[in-house]
């Protein structure tokens, strides 16, 4: 079963996420601290990492990178889920090496093409 592990600091919107997940029959794994993030990356070893960029330190930009400095995770796909609708954002998002980018408020269907191209890509 694939597992996706979700890093965002509001309860509710991982409440959501993994409702929504979960339907279309996946495993969740959900992080509300980002400075736990890592760590549970490395002990569950995700399949994609769902991941805000507003949160307290680290911030979701310097999460990714971090992610991205983990040789097990080069090739992790992590798709910036945030309320965030700025180019500067995105850049800084993709820079950071994130492989998709979805603002909230989204469509469920729109995050499940977007996990599905994220894991064929894979």
């Amino acid at each position: 079963m694939t597992k996706i592990l979700m890093v965002d600091d509001d309860k509710l919107v991982t409440d959501l996420l993994e409702k929504l997940l979960k339907a279309d029959g996946y495993q969740t794994v959900t992080v509300n601290d980002s400075s736990q993030a890592i760590e549970v990356a490395k002990t569950e070893n995700p399949d994609l990492v769902l991941l805000d960029l507003m949160m307290p330190q680290p911030d979701g930009f310097r999460v990714c990178r971090m992610l991205r400095e983990i040789p097990q995770f080069k090739k992790l796909p992590i798709i910036i889920v945030t309320a965030l609708d700025d180019s500067d954002s995105r850049a800084v998002a993709f820079g950071a090496g994130a492989n998709d980018y979805l603002t909230k408020p989204f469509h469920p269907d729109e995050l499940s093409e977007k996990i599905v191209a994220a894991l064929e890509e894979r």
